[in-house]
């Protein structure tokens, strides 16, 4: 009885097995089939460096490494332009791939604004300014002194003009330099020797000892009213009043007109009311 039901366990545990892994492949071939959605999907361009996720950030850093090597040899002096290969070189990046170069040539870097493409094809830095010697760049403060254009930050002359501190030390009496308190960073301004004037020791100290932090012109021009002081009235925009439009004579208003002929008062008429 025993061997019976042992004989026949076995036939039954095979058709389970059977069933289950036909079911089993018929779920995994309709995993693998794609939906209609997916197939409608056109294929992702080899090209299109902007939705591209696993290669771009290398793409990227090649850029940045031939950007940063292009203003390096433009601060160093070397401001002749290169050819593409000649920058591979000069980068060690020569290994690269025929679909990386192709975006490099045809959209990376002419699009870049850090880099100039001139007509034959040959690439170089492009600098904030176009300033090559220490006369150039006393010309450009000038310039911008002049206009009222304020100063010039001193990472983008840097960026324009090859050695640029051992032009600012030869121009240190002509230049003048602040920190900007809201990111700490110097910018260059053009000392004008022209209206440079000797203010008296007495006089600086008593304007640094008038605090008007806080104050607006309306309170200045109150202390100043009480210290005597009313020289600050005429100065300043002027308010403009309104012309006041002239009144018009009533037309039915009689005139005193003198009169003659009174004799031919009967027959005369006036005509001031018509």
């Amino acid at each position: 009885m025993f061997k019976r039901r042992a004989i026949a366990t076995p036939v039954v545990e095979n058709k389970k097995s059977n069933k289950r892994e036909s079911h089993n492949e018929g779920a995994q071939k309709k995993k693998s089939k794609p939906s209609k959605a997916q197939a409608a999907k056109p294929p992702p361009d080899p090209f299109a460096y902007k939705t591209m996720q696993g290669s771009s950030q290398y793409k990227f850093g090649v850029l940045a490494k031939i950007v940063k090597h292009m203003k390096q040899r433009h601060q160093d002096g070397d401001t002749h332009p290169l050819s593409f290969d000649e920058i591979l070189d000069e980068t060690n990046q020569l290994d690269l791939g025929p679909r990386l170069k192709r975006w490099l040539v045809t959209e990376a870097l002419v699009s870049n604004p850090k880099i100039h493409v001139s007509s034959d094809g040959k690439y170089s830095f492009k600098p904030p300014y176009n300033i090559r010697d220490k006369k150039g760049l006393l010309r450009l403060l000038d310039n911008h002194d002049q206009r009222g254009l304020g100063g010039i930050l001193y990472e983008d002359i840097q960026e324009s003009l090859p050695n640029t501190d051992k032009a600012l030390k030869m121009l240190s009496d002509k230049v003048v330099y602040i920190v900007r308190p809201m990111d700490k960073k110097k910018v260059l301004y053009f000392n004008d020797e022209s209206i440079r004037f000797q203010v008296d020791d007495e006089f600086q100290k008593l304007w640094r000892s008038i605090a008007v932090d806080g104050l607006d012109e309306n309170k200045i021009e109150e202390y100043l009213e009480k210290q005597g002081i009313t020289s600050m009235q005429d100065h300043g925009p002027k308010k403009m009043v309104p012309m006041q439009k002239r009144k018009r004579a009533s037309q039915k208003k009689n005139r005193g007109f003198k009169r003659h002929n009174d004799h031919m008062g009967d027959i005369l008429e006036d005509y001031t009311d018509k």
